[in-house]
């Protein structure tokens, strides 16, 4: 699944050229695109036709349109394979087109949802009072909000008995980080994945989301991380981060910082990618010796 900085790509997106259109048509072509809709295509269609989209919005990996004045909004979920492209109404359709949205003001241009492996889909949802869609109230802040709160984040962590990869990637903890930004992050800050959090004090955790924010940055400047044509900008454009990585792939390659072979671990049914000096595993817990009674 795209992590915070190829959704938000998209989400630019999505504001240039979609935000303030009314829609004039809905035509759902798959209905595995549409399962997270609970009325179905037929619905999905009827009540998206004539709203007018608001500004788009993100949080972590999530991106959504409100439409004005409704109390919803069009919740996109990527998947491993989704794509939201602003296309000419008279281009070609696209192989895996899932969902064609036109509209009422001529400009020639439609929003299509094209999705190879159809794992992600577009839901409209009842919003939050903060204006969230209801169906992701519960994601947390990513680290590029300005309203992520860094103290609360580093309480969690000392409170939680798991490690630091995993905290990384729990949406509900901070949201937006994926493998491969948490494997750059980590690198970046000389952490092990299986470190546990209890471990690290306030200045360390300052230290990592600072990195978080780093990597993220960095990797939106370019247009996010692109391995495969399946992640592309709403013009079908790739990213070029995959060529800046520092871990992620890069097995057996040297350590941009010591010359150590990469290593890359299974971890979670994903792969883990660290340097083995840099980033040394955490000391086995001791077991204490047991007394006679």
């Amino acid at each position: 699944m795209p992590e915070l900085p190829e959704v938000e790509v998209v989400r630019r997106g999505l504001e240039q050229w979609v935000s303030g259109r009314t829609v004039g048509g809905v035509q759902v072509l798959h209905p595995r695109a549409v399962r997270r809709h609970l009325g179905g295509g037929v619905d999905f269609a009827a009540r998206l036709r004539g709203q007018r989209i608001g500004a788009a919005r993100r949080r972590g990996k999530y991106l959504w349109l409100p439409l004005e004045g409704s109390g919803s909004a069009v919740l996109g979920h990527l998947g491993m394979s989704g794509q939201l492209l602003v296309q000419p109404e008279a281009a070609a359709d696209e192989k895996h087109l899932r969902i064609r949205i036109r509209f009422e003001d001529g400009l020639g241009t439609e929003l299509r949802f094209v999705d190879q492996r159809t794992f992600g889909g577009l839901s409209l949802h009842d919003t939050t009072p903060d204006g969230l869609p209801d169906a992701i109230a519960h994601i947390a802040r990513d680290p590029l909000d300005p309203e992520f709160d860094d103290a609360a984040f580093h309480a969690a962590l000392r409170l939680r008995r798991t490690t630091i990869k995993r905290a990384l990637l729990d949406q509900s903890l901070i949201s937006g980080v994926g493998n491969i930004y948490a494997d750059e992050a980590l690198w970046r800050a000389r952490l092990h994945y299986d470190r546990p959090t209890a471990a690290l004090n306030r200045p360390r955790s300052a230290e990592l989301l600072g990195h978080v924010r780093d990597v993220m940055n960095a990797a939106l400047a370019v247009g996010g991380t692109s391995f495969d044509s399946l992640y592309v900008n709403v013009n079908g454009q790739s990213g070029y981060f995959d060529r800046s990585l520092d871990a992620y792939g890069r097995e057996d390659e040297p350590c941009r910082r010591c010359g150590t072979a990469m290593r890359r671990r299974p971890w979670m049914n994903r792969s883990s990618y660290y340097c083995p000096r840099c980033q040394r595993p955490p000391r086995p817990a001791r077991s204490l010796p047991r007394v006679a009674s």
